[in-house]
């Protein structure tokens, strides 16, 4: 699903206009990234958790030439689904 469709999916289900479903679904994104950047954490019961994480750096290999390669360390964000979220797909 693209963001358009899903915001059309919204528009549809809360009978919002298209521009405020978007402009919801905006501020929400814009939210859990700042939350994120300064917390490293944010929960949505039933929903899941998305946390910051640390990578170390590590040896990786380039796949077209063999080549050894050193990867940098980073953060990433993972995603661990809830309870009730797992429960909806099964």
């Amino acid at each position: 699903m693209t963001k358009a469709e899903l915001v059309s999916q919204i528009a549809k289900d809360t009978e919002l206009s298209k521009a405020d479903a978007e402009r919801s679904l905006n501020a929400f994104m814009d939210n859990v990234t700042k939350t994120l950047k300064k917390d490293g954490k944010i929960t949505l019961t039933g929903f899941g958790t998305f946390e910051v994480v640390k990578r170390k750096k590590r040896k990786g290999r380039n796949p077209q030439t063999g080549e050894t390669i050193q990867i940098k360390a980073r953060k990433v964000v993972k995603f661990k689904p809830g309870k009730s979220l797992k429960e909806k797909i099964k």
